[in-house]
């Protein structure tokens, strides 16, 4: 019985040993050793997991496109324009530095897009792939240079009917030669419609301005423009609600037979996958947009001078020359989706952002030049709006059947031709108008 009791007396103490308590104790013990641990080893492992993140996102958005090669031409034209007074060579190099920036930007606004759903990404990648043109823009308005804003605006709107669609469909057309690409007709009627009305708006300021009925000469036709512009404004915000809330369907790319193909299209989407992630696409928008501007602002203020040494018409350079480089990531995009049979894409990025030029860059400007005091207005000459309308037709003609093949892409692309050579061969009359360029 002894020897018992000592035995139920080493296992009581035993337990008490153990107690939960004490058991407690030594886990939290444990668990603060590990933190102890891990918080040393995490500076090591942590710095070297951004570092191979940072490296792998530069050579994805950087080293993967040899566009990338005209790169070091942007830090060549400030260098240039700092050790030299030649403006022709500064334009040219900025030019070349810009052009791969702009289709990087675009890369990074379909990376973006890739986290954000179809909607919003074709939102997207209209408003950034415009965001070249509208930084010029900005950066021509503040120095007063307002022709250059209206004429590079326009050769924007232009280049993407013209240029940029007739390139995709003609690509396109080759590619399915024995077959013709069909794509969403209601899209195409809805923004015909916005492109006739923004035709509008700029018509009657001119109309009014050449036959010289203003009630208040110098000032009824600035009014109307202000006026027209916030109602473009307002019908493109309605145009926004419309397309992201409204109705959707109008908006489903459809198949040869004519019915929806939404399977088709998530297929194809599950071959698709983003290269980086969602917060580096927002990191380098940021990085492009801000060099695309240090590079505008010698850009704007090389114009005139390369305008002079190469003895080309400001309205050339600003219609054809700057609006080409602009659009380079609609250009490319374009093409891509045609070529892989995603007409309802390549119209969205080409006519989309016709459309959002006229109805929302265009008076934008009007009303940021008010805000800074420049009588920026609407009357973009009659040479300028003729054009236009002329454009507007046609490509409405070209895309009322629904249907697509190489000849209209060849005839969109033919056209333009003839608007380049017609504006290398005019004179715009208000070029070197003091009254509407005052000095800053």
């Amino acid at each position: 019985m002894g020897s018992l009791d000592d035995h139920s007396m080493h296992d009581l103490n035993d337990e008490c040993l153990y107690s939960p308590e004490m058991e407690a104790q030594k886990m939290q013990s444990t668990v603060s050793n590990e933190q102890v641990s891990l918080s040393r080893s995490l500076p090591i492992g942590g710095s070297k997991i951004i570092r191979n993140g940072v490296y792998k996102s530069i050579k994805t958005v950087v080293f993967s496109n040899k566009l990338n090669l005209l790169m070091p031409f942007g830090p060549l034209a400030i260098l240039v324009n700092k050790m030299t007074a030649h403006s022709g060579w500064v334009f040219f190099l900025s030019l070349l530095g810009i052009t791969p920036l702009a289709e990087r930007l675009g890369y990074a606004t379909e990376q973006l897009a890739f986290y954000t759903g179809p909607t919003v990404g074709g939102l997207l990648n209209a408003t950034f792939g415009n965001a070249t043109e509208l930084i010029i823009s900005i950066y021509a308005l503040k120095s007063g240079m307002i022709r250059v804003v209206q004429l590079s605006l326009l050769g924007s709107i232009l280049s993407n009917m013209l240029l940029v669609l007739g390139c995709a469909l003609f690509c396109g057309g080759l590619v399915y030669h024995g077959k013709e690409q069909v794509f969403t007709k209601a899209t195409a009627v809805v923004n015909s419609g916005l492109l006739l009305m923004a035709v509008m708006g700029l018509l009657f300021p001119a109309v009014l301005y050449y036959t010289h009925t203003e009630r208040h000469a110098g000032k009824s036709e600035l009014t109307l423009s202000r006026f027209s512009s916030c109602i473009m404004l307002l019908a493109y915000a309605a145009y926004l609600v419309f397309q992201l809330k409204g109705q959707k369907d109008l908006y489903v790319p459809i198949d040869e037979e004519g019915s929806p193909n939404g399977e088709n299209s998530e297929d194809d989407d599950d071959d698709e996958a983003p290269e980086i992630s969602k917060w580096e696409s927002v990191i380098w928008l940021g990085i492009m947009t801000a060099w695309i501007s240090i590079l505008s602002d010698y850009l704007v203020d090389a114009i005139e001078g390369a305008s002079k040494a190469w003895d080309v018409p400001i309205s050339f350079i600003s219609v054809i020359l700057l609006p080409i480089i602009g659009n380079a990531a609609e250009h490319t995009s374009a093409i891509m989706f045609a070529m892989k049979d995603k007409l309802d894409i390549s119209l969205g990025v080409a006519i989309g952002s016709s459309t959002q030029i006229s109805m929302f860059g265009i008076p934008f400007c009007v009303v940021i030049g008010w805000m800074m005091g420049q009588e920026m207005d609407l009357n973009f000459q009659l040479f300028e709006t003729a054009t236009l309308f002329i454009t507007v037709i046609v490509v409405a003609f070209f895309l009322q059947e629904g249907t697509s093949n190489y000849f209209k892409g060849l005839m969109l692309i033919l056209c333009y031709l003839i608007v380049a050579a017609s504006f290398f061969v005019h004179e715009d009359p208000t070029s070197n108008d003091e009254s509407k360029r005052p000095k800053t």
